[in-house]
């Protein structure tokens, strides 16, 4: 455990040193080829960091925030795009905002703000799924199904919200939520473009759909350049997942998220055109149902079944145990 934790101050030691240097020397060249040669050697440790764990803890969020974020928040950033434009006021907040999956809020008068008691009982459902996961091999199949993608849901939006929350006093700014109620998502374009880890689409608009439906645009009609850009920002998405479960398990990919991120991307892609080209609609109900079926059912299939063989829930809750029992030991000598 000491060892794990000394790794975790080397690495994000070297994180903080490395984006301090973004901040002083890149920020002063012109952007374009030249800014992105600077950022690119810190953007090559930023892959090789997360490696440096064993605990998939640490190695799931080190490459979540310094591997994807971080490096795509510094190529837009050499080209005078994304997240880090305007420029922070100092180098805390061009840290912050670099390390951490968090972008200012635009709209202070923003809808996604709901009532606090709304995150309380989402934080009671996520301490009761921990206990059911006890119960795993007891439990009818049709309920793993839905369990797997309402404890992911439930994980991020609560942890992220705490952060969120505690950034927002340390920075004294209104920060964006990650999620927007996702379960009332009445189509995959609202889903993954307006509901689901906001921080995600907000990077990869800028960085892969326009550039990509730029390239295109020229050498066909528009529906198909915008189709291209749709497909391949998720297919960037299902290799960047590829490499998280790399990260975590340190084994060949068996390219089954890249499948389901391929596949979102052709059906969101043909809902899109369907309805340019048709008036056709259901009832919010009927769309709600279909749109989070869709999901939980291909999420199940393609995405989770990674998770469910590497036992990833169950090596977490024991590295979880394992860090307070630590942190517990140490506090007592202290006061001893």
């Amino acid at each position: 455990m000491e060892e794990e934790l000394k790794s975790f101050v080397k690495v994000w030691g070297s994180a903080i040193i490395s984006v301090s240097y973004c901040y002083y020397i890149p920020s002063k060249i012109k952007s374009g080829v030249h800014r992105l040669l600077s950022v690119l050697p810190v953007c090559v440790l930023f892959l090789v960091l997360p490696l440096f764990f064993v605990f998939t803890i640490f190695s799931s969020t080190t490459a979540f925030c310094l591997s994807i974020l971080a490096n795509f928040k510094l190529i837009l950033f050499a080209f005078d795009k994304g997240p880090l434009l305007p420029l922070p006021a100092n180098l805390f907040r061009f840290i912050c905002f670099t390390c951490l999956p968090i972008k200012i809020q635009k709209n202070s008068n923003s809808q996604n703000h709901l009532p606090k008691w709304v995150f309380f009982c989402k934080a009671a459902i996520f301490g009761v799924l921990l206990n059911v996961h006890n119960y795993k091999s007891s439990l009818p199949p049709i309920l793993l199904i839905c369990l797997y993608p309402l404890h992911l849901y439930l994980v991020l939006d609560v942890l992220l919200t705490i952060v969120n929350a505690l950034l927002t006093i340390i920075l004294g700014c209104d920060l964006e939520p990650h999620f927007n109620e996702p379960y009332l998502a009445t189509s995959l374009q609202d889903f993954w473009g307006r509901r689901w880890n906001l921080m995600v689409p907000a990077i990869f608009r800028p960085g892969v759909y326009h550039p990509m439906r730029s390239v295109c645009q020229p050498q066909m009609r528009s529906d198909w350049a915008r189709f291209m850009g749709c497909w391949t920002t998720f297919f960037v998405s299902g290799l960047i997942h590829e490499l998280v479960y790399f990260y975590i398990n340190r084994e060949t990919p068996t390219w089954e998220v890249t499948w389901f991120f391929v596949l979102q991307g052709v059906c969101t892609a043909m809902e899109k055109a369907v309805k340019r080209k048709t008036r056709w609609s259901l009832s919010p109900m009927l769309s709600r149902l279909i749109t989070v079926g869709f999901l939980v059912v291909t999420g199940y299939f393609l995405f989770f079944r990674q998770i469910e063989r590497s036992n990833m829930l169950e090596r977490r809750a024991t590295e979880a145990s394992l860090i307070i029992d630590f942190v517990k030991h140490k506090l007592s000598n202290f006061l001893l």
